[in-house]
């Protein structure tokens, strides 16, 4: 019965927010008008807002709410205040959505696909997708400020999901607001088909799934692992070619946590080749303990165009790197 009321409720407020997208206030600003629908009685505000409001961060909603941005009937409130059902809720859309430090920067981007919506990335490896703590600039998102100085009304500059530092391979951008709920959505629904190419220590036996909740490790905070209570994560993985200590694996994801192919191979003793948090530090293979990054691509995306919802699909060919490992690998007797 919960799993039937949370989908009537999704079902709601999707109705509710697409009927009053694309709004704009008198100073030219965006408005994003949302009614609460009448079964999230009893809950608390901030739990609502980031329901009716799923591509912003629950912090960045808080501190909207704290300053002003997002009125309840026409007033303030504070995030713990119960919802009744029937509010309606009106968020103007700041100026300056992204932090200060947040410079464009002329950084080159392999731009797969553009159009008015959607912005498909080919990464290469050693690039960072957001702005934190280290990495200030130099970031992907910088490059997008860049190229397209309009992502700076949008938060995290359209970014939807991301790829680790040293992964290569393909993510999709949104230009718009619109564009970028659609996509979270997506996201949420596991509409969105990523595939990764994987090499991995070992042999790994036949194809298989990895059905075990990520979170945080117990003791080492900057690590995921699989943890009893953490969030339910779903790896689908397919051989694809074996070598005599490693081998090359097609994973698929239904969820996207942090970490989660590098924390699902590691669990079922196959860590990625190259993987310095998950991986194994010597195996015994100087090829494979040379090798400079973790070994994964992602390689396919799959999406529905946010405006038109046409099926799209996209590939990468694998960066040199990877290329030239996996041909000394067959060259090996």
């Amino acid at each position: 019965m919960a799993a039937i009321a949370a989908t009537l409720r999704a079902m709601s407020m999707m109705k509710t927010l697409e009927s009053n997208a694309g709004d704009y206030s008198r100073s030219g600003l965006p408005v994003r008008r949302a009614r609460i629908p009448a079964d999230c009685a009893g809950l608390r505000l901030d739990a609502v807002l980031a329901q009716l409001f799923p591509d912003l961060s629950r912090s960045r909603l808080a501190a909207w709410l704290k300053d002003g941005h997002i009125m309840v009937d026409g007033a303030q409130a504070a995030p713990s205040r119960k919802t009744w059902g029937g509010e309606m809720v009106e968020l103007r859309m700041p100026e300056g959505i992204l932090e200060t430090d947040d410079k464009p920067e002329a950084i080159g981007l392999s731009i797969v696909f553009e159009d008015k919506s959607l912005i498909v990335i080919d990464k290469p490896a050693d690039l960072v997708v957001h702005p934190g703590s280290g990495n200030r600039s130099g970031t992907l998102l910088n490059a997008l400020l860049h190229h397209a100085p309009g992502l700076a009304e949008i938060p995290r500059a359209g970014i939807v999901h991301r790829l680790d530092k040293d992964t290569s391979g393909l993510l999709v951008v949104a230009k718009t607001l619109e564009a970028q709920t659609d996509l979270v959505r997506q996201l949420q629904a596991r509409t969105v088909k990523r595939h990764y190419l994987a090499l991995v220590h070992g042999q790994a036996g036949q194809d298989g799934t990895v059905d075990a909740a990520i979170g945080r490790h117990p003791t080492q905070r900057t690590r995921m692992a699989v943890v009893p209570g953490g969030r339910q994560a779903r790896t689908h993985y397919r051989v694809l070619e074996r070598f005599a200590r490693a081998t090359l694996l097609e994973c698929m994801l239904d969820t996207g946590r942090t970490h989660q192919i590098r924390v699902h191979m590691a669990s079922i003793g196959h860590p990625l080749v190259g993987d310095a948090t998950y991986g194994k530090r010597k195996s015994g293979d100087t090829l494979l303990d040379t090798f400079p990054r973790q070994a994964l691509h992602a390689w396919q995306l799959g999406l529905l165009h946010p405006v038109n919802h046409e099926a799209m699909q996209w590939e990468s060919a694998l960066p040199e790197d990877f290329t030239q490992l996996l041909d000394t690998l067959r060259s090996l007797p």
